[in-house]
């Protein structure tokens, strides 16, 4: 298959014929039908996921059609139309048993700890734990850009910041998870202040549903009548962070979406200040598959619209220059040929 390859961390990026995937005896094989560019595959390039080897194959997002069936998968069949959250879970571990698989302590992740969906086949594991039917009418791009970003923010913000009607929600990085949070938080009818110094990122944030946008976290305190109930740091970076946090009013909550490789640097989390105004810091990481289908009826019922987050399409040829310069271009980059 064509698959997009590097063979040193921060190094070229070089579409190469590798070896096909085969399935392991509960997994699958999944023919890409699109494949998100996210800042966590650059991540992974960057040589900041320990679980990376080399020579490796990114991409974590994905969307396509059940290719080949281990032989103890009982509820998948070739040609059925897939996507997959990017941790695959176990099923048996207790986070699993306790409808965690997101914080799986056996999880495999496409991308990370084997070869991703930069390519033209990938496998995944525990099929009958991870795989999620796709509506009939969701098209594989759209499909594909709900595997992290749009997933990993229905969670932050529906589940772990528990975003309530009226409640003010301010979003800090506005790349593709912050849209997708924005969104997200207009649709359970949060008030939003988002926040990116980007001119189009704020820009679509607006077209997102975002009641005001800043370049800085600096008026959000202002904005929001003193401080917002629920903050989310979507980029994932020291400064960011600690911005988040600092924007909270008294008994608010921070959720952690964004990465924070330690090779980037600690965060520097005001602890006086979750002290004193008794604050919550939370970390999100993904959503297990049993909770797709709140998230997919309110797609279906047009309450939520990952399609206006994709801006580019792109071939598997253009995908080691998408990689590189993930974050400057605004909205979603999808995989759609390869």
């Amino acid at each position: 298959m064509r698959a997009l390859v590097f063979e040193e961390f921060g190094g070229p990026l070089t579409v190469q014929q590798v070896p096909d995937p085969a399935p392991a005896p509960d997994g699958v094989v999944v023919e890409v039908g699109a494949s998100g560019v996210c800042r966590s595959d650059w991540h992974a390039w960057s040589g900041h996921d320990p679980d990376v080897v080399l020579p490796h194959v990114p991409g974590h997002e994905l969307a396509g059609t059940v290719a080949a069936v281990g032989d103890r998968v009982r509820g998948w069949s070739v040609g059925d139309r897939v996507t997959v959250p990017f941790v695959c879970a176990c099923g048996t571990c207790p986070p699993c048993r306790d409808g965690d698989g997101q914080v799986c302590l056996r999880q495999t992740q496409p991308g990370f700890t084997h070869w991703g969906s930069f390519a033209q086949y990938v496998a995944l594991d525990a099929a009958d734990v991870n795989l999620v039917a796709l509506p009939e009418d969701m098209s594989f791009p759209v499909a594909a850009a709900l595997g992290c970003r749009f997933a990993t923010a229905f969670r932050a913000v529906t589940g772990v910041g528990r975003a309530a009607p009226g409640e003010w929600v301010a979003v800090v990085g506005c790349g593709g998870v912050g849209l997708s949070a924005v969104q997200v938080a207009v649709g359970v009818g949060a008030r939003v202040v988002a926040v990116d110094p980007s001119p189009g990122a704020r820009e679509l944030a607006v077209a997102m549903g975002a009641e005001h946008v800043l370049a800085s976290t600096g008026g959000v305190v202002e904005l929001t009548g003193g401080g917002a109930h629920v903050a989310l740091d979507c980029l994932g970076s020291p400064a960011t962070c600690e911005a988040s946090i600092r924007s909270l009013r008294p008994r608010g909550r921070h959720v952690q979406v964004g990465l924070l490789p330690p090779a980037q640097g600690r965060a520097a989390v005001p602890m006086e200040l979750v002290v004193a105004r008794e604050l919550a810091v939370l970390g999100s990481h993904g959503m297990a598959a049993q909770d797709y289908p709140a998230m997919l009826s309110m797609i279906t019922a047009g309450r939520l619209r990952p399609q206006d987050l994709v801006t580019r399409e792109l071939p598997l040829t253009e995908a080691g220059p998408a990689l590189v310069d993930v974050g400057r271009i605004s909205g979603v980059t999808v995989l759609t040929s390869f």
